[in-house]
């Protein structure tokens, strides 16, 4: 296992039911502070798993960020820990390839999945990566939630929608979380909000509230926290 800067790259419960949307997921200012609170916290590198079998030993709660080949996961996971480089990022598709586990203040993992769909590598690795992937998301009893990235600038795709499908099975809980908001026009950005909410209506394990991003410009981040933080330990 290597850090992620020299790699290339249950408690699974009911969704608690709010209203849709985006602003479903408004939190008080003690929330809000409390959040600010556990991302001041350090945030340590733990582990990196290449194979189910590398996987660390099961702690506390994790939070896993999932989505297509270069969605923004490692660019959103240093926004919201303020470490520009604590996950690795780059704009080659495929960068991160291996699952890497950081522990964030002794009471919560946020866990970087490597990206499903199209990447820059061989298609065995590729097939490689989707079934660590899958196995990981349907077997990892301490996985409270996951966050299911999507490219606001293109919405879902067919191999999100495959994911989706997994975890409903899994009934592992997933949030959608749309990523790159300051790259798409208002309305465009409204069009694949809308897409979202009527998606989620049909997928049994989906959070019925989704979160609107931007790793650039802070966008959505103190709400993402504030989610997070209320799944971490006291």
């Amino acid at each position: 296992m290597s850090s992620p800067s020299a790699s290339n790259g249950s408690l699974c419960g009911a969704p608690v039911p709010r209203p849709e949307g985006d602003a479903a997921a408004d939190f008080s200012d003690q929330d809000l502070a409390a959040a600010r609170l556990l991302f001041a916290q350090s945030c340590d590198f733990v582990a990196g798993a290449a194979r189910f079998d590398q996987l660390p030993a099961i702690g506390g709660p994790e939070v896993a960020f999932a989505g297509r080949s270069n969605v923004g996961k490692s660019s959103l996971i240093n926004a919201l820990t303020g470490r520009r480089t604590l996950a690795r990022t780059s704009n080659t598709p495929g960068r991160t390839q291996q699952i890497n586990f950081f522990d964030l203040g002794g009471r919560i993992t946020l866990v970087d999945l490597p990206g499903y769909g199209y990447a820059k590598a061989s298609k065995a690795r590729v097939a490689d990566w989707t079934r660590l992937i899958r196995d990981y998301l349907r077997g990892r009893p301490t996985l409270a939630r996951v966050m299911l990235l999507i490219d606001a600038r293109h919405g879902f795709k067919p191999v999100d929608l495959d994911i989706m499908a997994t975890l409903d099975e899994a009934a592992v809980v997933y949030e959608i979380v749309a990523t790159k908001a300051d790259k798409t026009k208002s309305g465009e950005l409204e069009r694949v909000r809308q897409a979202i909410e009527q998606e989620l209506v049909r997928h049994a394990a989906a959070y019925p509230a989704h979160v609107v991003t931007s790793a650039a410009k802070g966008d959505g981040i103190e709400r993402l926290r504030a989610t997070i933080a209320a799944m971490a330990l006291p």
